[in-house]
């Protein structure tokens, strides 16, 4: 079990070797901002595809309208 060819134990290694480096209130943090930005990704992405649904809906209903 492992990552490509790492293995369970220099994962491990690795996991400690970051924690030591950046800290765990770094790495806490950076994990808040990675999640608040694949929320904010999310949203735009919805937005966008409702946005979309509704000009093509719009184009359906009124295809004169489509400038």
């Amino acid at each position: 079990m492992g990552i490509g060819n790492i293995g369970v134990p220099q994962l491990i290694i690795l996991l400690v070797v970051v924690m030591l480096v950046f800290g765990t209130k770094k790495i806490r943090n950076l994990g808040g901002d990675l999640g608040s930005a694949i929320r904010d990704f999310r949203k735009g992405m919805n937005e966008t595809e409702s946005a979309l649904e509704e000009t093509v809906e719009d184009v359906e209903r009124d295809p004169a309208a489509k400038s």
